[in-house]
């Protein structure tokens, strides 16, 4: 190959980097703002937050061949709590570790769960997956879960209190690992929804300084019976 001369080169980048965008952007995705999300993904018909998307669930499967297919698309089902200050929309449950995929038994499982009211918080010998809208300016609702979870900040901004009076303010993104602890979540915003994905899972009892501790959901009032391991 032929040596290049250094005015060549720098004149090859730069036809390089001038050249057209194959994939330009367009006016809606590159705009962050509330409207423009609400205009791309319009709210769930139950959906309690102004200020965020809709969301959908999609389900894969397999058919007939053995081909990777989408077994369902549906959209997010949303349950008020709280005096319509939080919302909850379950994406999936498991009821058995590991889940047997086989003939859709755990899709069959699932929607037998869902169409008898739903899980409580945890799901016993299972998992669920929920995403969790908080409303602005609520109170935190202290409360313990005989599970291990993992949760994900998707929007806003979250302070997570626990029973020491220790606070940890957590933002898009962050992941709290929670163990069974006595805690809460409150929304740090005074105007605007915040929203969080969780994946709980069942866990053997939990023994603190020789004290068994178990799920206490009490603080949800009227709501705390729904809450409950079923």
């Amino acid at each position: 190959m032929a040596p290049t001369s250094p005015a060549s080169r720098l004149q090859a980048l730069n036809k390089h980097l001038l050249r057209p965008d194959p994939y330009p952007p367009t006016t809606a995705s590159t705009s962050t703002s509330t409207s423009t999300m609400s205009t791309i993904e319009p709210r769930n018909e139950t959906q309690l937050s102004p200020n965020l998307r809709g969301l959908t669930h999609h389900i894969t499967g397999h058919d007939a061949q053995g081909r990777a297919i989408v077994e369902s698309v549906r959209p997010s089902h949303w349950t008020p709590l709280l005096n319509d200050t939080m919302a909850f929309n379950v994406v999936y449950t498991t009821n058995e570790f590991p889940p047997s995929l086989n003939d859709n038994k755990d899709l069959k499982a699932h929607d037998k769960l869902m169409n008898a009211g739903g899980p409580g918080l945890v799901n016993p010998g299972g998992t669920v997956a929920r995403i969790v809208d908080l409303g602005p300016g609520q109170e935190a609702l202290m409360h313990r879960t005989q599970s291990l979870d993992y949760g994900i900040i998707l929007e806003g901004e979250i302070e997570m209190i626990l029973d020491d009076g220790v606070k940890k303010v957590m933002r898009r993104g962050d992941v709290a690992v929670q163990r069974a602890t006595n805690h809460g979540w409150r929304n740090t915003s005074e105007t605007e929804w915040a929203r969080m994905f969780f994946v709980l899972q069942d866990c053997q009892k939990v023994v603190v300084a020789g004290k068994e501790v178990g799920e206490d959901v009490s603080g949800a009032g009227a709501d705390s019976e729904g809450l409950r391991q079923k």
